[in-house]
């Protein structure tokens, strides 16, 4: 039995650029970088209050990488929509989807990182957060 989540792999065409987006954009943290013995080049990141980490890959041999609409998404926890939108504003990105927000204070939004993944932002409801 597997006993926890380490990292979840997304392969890339532009590491580099991807790798910006989730460091300037969302604000994880680069916790290491290597080329794995077959010959990818791998960087690890982290969001500050998780552990599991987020492996981009670049690995050309394994031909261009072509992300389906809706296939898969990334999640993650922000304070403030609002505030987070204002954010994406400053680095000239918009939400593609949202926010949508309930009447208890929570809600979600979209974006779309390089290379066409979802990334969902998730706000808690007020009630939790303890206002």
């Amino acid at each position: 039995m597997v006993t926890k989540l380490l990292h979840t792999r997304y392969r890339l065409n532009d590491l580099e650029r991807s790798v910006r987006f989730y460091k300037d954009v969302l604000g994880l943290e680069e916790v290491r970088r290597h080329k794995s013995p077959r010959g990818s080049e791998l960087v690890f990141l982290k969001a500050p209050q998780s552990e599991e980490l987020i492996e981009l890959c670049h690995f050309p041999d394994s031909g261009p990488v072509q992300v389906q609409p809706d296939l898969t998404h990334l999640a993650f926890e922000v304070e403030s929509l609002e505030a987070f939108g204002q954010h994406l504003a400053r680095h000239g990105l918009q939400y593609s989807d949202g926010p949508h927000l309930r009447p208890d204070g929570s809600g979600f939004a979209f974006i779309d990182a390089p290379e066409g993944y979802e990334i969902e932002l998730m706000q808690r409801p007020k009630q939790f957060l303890g206002f």
